[in-house]
């Protein structure tokens, strides 16, 4: 099977900057570019094939065209695509918000809950982001804060430098902050729950819409356990790796190539390769591909051994 270059969707809400397509080079004319989703199935944003044989297929008729066996056998315990990657590119404060567990999403909006992980690409000095609450609250009291507009208060608030990683559980309230580039890996999942949005308006002048009494019924109103899932970077020939989280959805791991990296695809998953710094290629028995700075690669199960070249930092994703 060959590798698959990917191209974007992408969202332009209103907390949304300029550095995807600045940095990235995202080919998007939207004024504000605030994600890109790079490896989604998601009607509400599905990447695309970039070159080839599948050149501008939607992601979903790709694999319903390559065969099932594309995603691996771990993908089996799943009903639909379980993974979505994206880039992020908070100009201003995303709202303060929840994402329910399976059980209540399945139950209520028709779609899977949202475990998600948030690898940090760059922020400005000073950036910070809200993660959990600081101490333990009654629905009441969680309740009377939202009403009184004094969430932020009993949230925990973290100091942000580019390399942290935050694994966010289904439950956990947290904002990412004003000024974060951000790679987030997650469920299959667009199913957010806003508690507080800074009283902005959207693009017909009115306040956002809140969804508190879903919020009340999902949130995790105790500390939350800590964030840093990281193990510490490990030497590997060519390069180093680090793996930033595991959970039943994903594992993903951050590789710097300082030359040539070489990583197995077996058929138990595809893998993804989220390029975040740095230029080359990707070669495996079938094709070699080249990657710049932002570029999105799709390695189907079964490949076998892939060879990353070129000075570089990408993120690899499996299930």
């Amino acid at each position: 099977m060959k590798i698959e270059k990917l191209r974007p969707a992408f969202q332009d809400y209103l907390w949304g900057g300029t550095k995807l397509r600045d940095v990235y080079h995202k080919d998007c004319d939207y004024p504000r570019v605030a994600e890109s989703w790079e490896l989604s199935t998601h009607p509400a944003g599905e990447s695309r094939i970039a070159g080839g044989e599948y050149d501008g297929l939607p992601l979903s008729e790709y694999i319903a065209k390559a065969g099932g066996q594309v995603l691996g056998s771990h993908c089996t315990a799943f009903d639909r695509f379980p993974v979505l990657i994206k880039l992020i590119d908070a100009r201003e404060a995303l709202s303060v918000q929840v994402h329910p567990s399976d059980e209540y999403a399945l139950a209520h909006e028709g779609e899977y809950g949202k475990t998600e992980m948030w690898y940090v690409l760059d922020c400005d000095p000073g950036a910070s982001l809200y993660f959990g609450v600081n101490r333990t609250l009654s629905r009441e009291e969680f309740r009377q804060r939202i009403a009184d507009n004094t969430v932020l208060e009993v949230l925990n608030r973290e100091d942000v430098h580019p390399g942290d990683v935050f694994f966010i559980r289904s439950g956990t309230l947290h904002a990412i902050g004003a000024g974060i580039l951000i790679c987030e890996i997650q469920q299959n999942s667009n199913c957010t729950y806003r508690v507080y949005d800074y009283d902005r308006r959207g693009a017909d002048g009115k306040p956002r819409e809140l969804h508190i009494e879903k919020a009340l019924a999902v949130a995790d109103l105790s500390p939350s356990r800590p964030f840093a899932e990281a193990q510490a970077e490990r030497p590997i020939p060519g390069g180093s790796v680090r793996q930033l989280a595991a959970c039943k959805y994903f594992t993903a791991s951050r590789y710097i190539a300082r030359d040539a990296v070489t990583l197995t695809v077996t058929e138990d998953s595809f893998l993804s390769l989220m390029i975040t710094q740095g230029a080359g290629t990707v070669a495996g028995p079938e094709n070699t591909v080249d990657f710049l700075p932002g570029d999105s690669l799709f390695i189907p199960a079964g490949t076998g051994q892939i060879t990353v070249s070129g000075g570089c930092t990408f993120v690899a994703t499996a299930v």
